[in-house]
């Protein structure tokens, strides 16, 4: 979404960078880059204006003069505006003391607000909740249809007593919207469901009578957040209808929808800025699971390209399987070899986090690499995984048994080519001795990459160091011998520490001939 905007600021930023001091000219072309990105990225122009005025007045002044590096207080200076704009700090869904919580959606028609009731009814019941929609948007030819489905997948209920308009009835359709939706608070009132999400009909453009609909909805129904649902593709025009629903049915948040378009992506910096209400939720795709609590301070360091490794911690721990995982840490810490099942393992465990891109773009820097990365094939982790079950189950445990033939019935079975089976193996030997190494602690291979402490490659470490304990001889009798010797030295060891002082003898007392030390060893001591 913000590709182009963050391609602009990040070139930007590197024109500063080696400069010890900013001259008041070398501020200016600065903020004047940055205005020609927020423009060219389809930001209102009083946005702009009040965001570059801000980052001008900052820079100028005492925190970026007496800076050690002021290219990077200039950039701290743009994460923290951009945070500002976006709405300053996360904002949750305010629940209901008593009763069901109600959250009515509004916006534009095709702004995605009936898949988005059912992205937000599975959020909802991932937190805990249980959730039912309810269908007003009787205007609009099977919509009520389309929420029933988007239910079933999400496997949430919908009270939809109407069937909403048909192709016949478009100029006059039947049933009452303000009459469903408070039926529907009713009905999950007394199914003791603790959310309701009411679809309300949409308009193509901003006009009276939907208003008025929405309005008398928001009056029967009393709803603890009404949400405002703009399509993120809409540009400059944003900000008109943001300002027209917010007149109208004074909406308390927003979600962005099709933030995965590749639309420019001005809306989001200038929708919350303009109403001064928060961005709660954004939609990142088309299925149910693309969708996300929005915050302010990592979108932020998404168009700075500085990534958003927290949100990328939290889908891992929402989709890792922790049995897995145990099974996988057990595996490494008993040192066992790691296979090409293990391999398929992990490879299904990072398939379900969702898109690979996605993942990848949200790492720092991955704006150098956008171009490989919107060229990298999803397909590839399905080619990964129909290669490594076309092996048989000992293939998988032992591949250095894999040898020609067997390499073309595993190409022929998972229908590729011998070469792209060849890479695999050779990539899987790679991560087999990575593996192997991070078992043993460090990575040996790397230059200044020590073992860690505790780990096993440490304790290898120290035990080749020290000195090989004698092994116990086979023969009885030697052994018996050995073990009479071994006494002996104990007994020896004992008579050097009689008792007295705390640590054995006094000082002037200690004769080096009971420790039994080698010959000589005593004018050493100074005995």
């Amino acid at each position: 979404m913000f590709n182009s905007l963050s391609d602009r600021l990040t070139a930007t930023f590197k024109n500063l960078r080696g400069k010890g001091r900013l001259t008041e000219a070398d501020v200016d072309a600065t903020v004047r880059e940055i205005r020609r990105a927020l423009l060219d990225a389809d930001v209102a122009v009083p946005v702009v204006r009040e965001f570059t005025g801000r980052v001008r007045e900052r820079a100028l002044g005492a925190e970026v003069s007496g800076a050690l590096n002021p290219s990077q207080q200039i950039v701290k200076i743009v994460n923290e505006e951009l945070v500002e704009i976006l709405g300053g700090e996360t904002r949750r869904i305010r629940l209901a003391k008593s009763g069901p919580t109600i959250i009515m959606l509004a916006g534009l028609q095709g702004a995605g607000k009936t898949t988005l009731a059912g992205k937000l009814s599975k959020w909802l019941k991932s937190q805990g909740h249980s959730p039912m929609l309810v269908a007003c948007d009787l205007q609009r030819p099977n919509a009520v249809t389309q929420l029933q489905i988007v239910g079933q997948r999400a496997k949430v209920p919908v009270f939809a007593p109407h069937p909403g308009a048909t192709y016949t009835e478009l100029e006059h359709p039947a049933g009452d919207p303000v009459e469903v939706a408070r039926a529907g608070v009713e009905e999950a009132r007394q199914k003791l469901h603790d959310v309701v999400i009411v679809d309300t009909a949409g308009r193509l453009g901003v006009d009276a009578d939907m208003m008025e609909q929405a309005r008398q909805i928001r009056r029967a129904i009393v709803p603890n957040e009404v949400l405002f649902v703009i399509d993120s593709m809409i540009g400059q025009d944003a900000v008109n209808t943001a300002l027209a629903f917010d007149e109208g049915v004074n909406f308390t948040g927003i979600v962005l929808s099709k933030l995965d378009g590749d639309a420019r992506g001005g809306a989001a910096l200038s929708v919350a800025s303009v109403t001064g209400k928060p961005v709660m939720f954004a939609s990142t795709g088309e299925g149910l699971d693309d969708f996300e609590l929005f915050h302010p301070d990592r979108m932020a360091s998404r168009i700075l390209d500085m990534g958003d490794v927290l949100t990328l911690i939290e889908q891992a721990e929402k989709s890792w399987d922790k049995d897995e995982a145990a099974r996988m840490a057990k595996k490494f810490a008993d040192q066992e070899d790691f296979t090409l099942d293990d391999f398929l393992a992990q490879m299904q465990q990072i398939r379900n986090m969702g898109s690979m891109k996605k993942m990848l773009m949200m790492m720092p820097g991955a704006q150098n690499i956008r171009q490989q990365l919107e060229q990298f094939d999803e397909r590839e982790i399905d080619r990964v995984e129909a290669i490594v079950r076309s092996m048989t189950p000992h293939e998988r445990v032992a591949p250095k048994i894999i040898n020609g033939s067997r390499r073309a019935r595993i190409a022929r079975g998972s229908g590729v080519h011998v070469s792209e089976v060849n890479g695999l193996l050779e990539r899987f030997a790679q991560a087999q001795k990575m593996m192997k190494k991070m078992a043993q602690g460090g990575m040996p291979g790397i230059p200044g990459m020590p073992g860690l402490p505790g780990a096993g490659g440490g304790a290898r470490k120290n035990a080749k160091s020290a000195p090989k304990k004698k092994a116990k001889s086979g023969n009885p009798a030697k052994a018996a011998q050995e073990r009479k010797d071994a006494e002996a030295r104990r007994a020896n060891a004992a008579k050097a520490l009689p008792t007295g002082a705390a640590f054995g003898q006094q000082a002037g007392d200690f004769d080096p001939s009971q420790l039994n030390l080698p010959k000589g060893f005593d004018k050493f001591l100074g005995k």
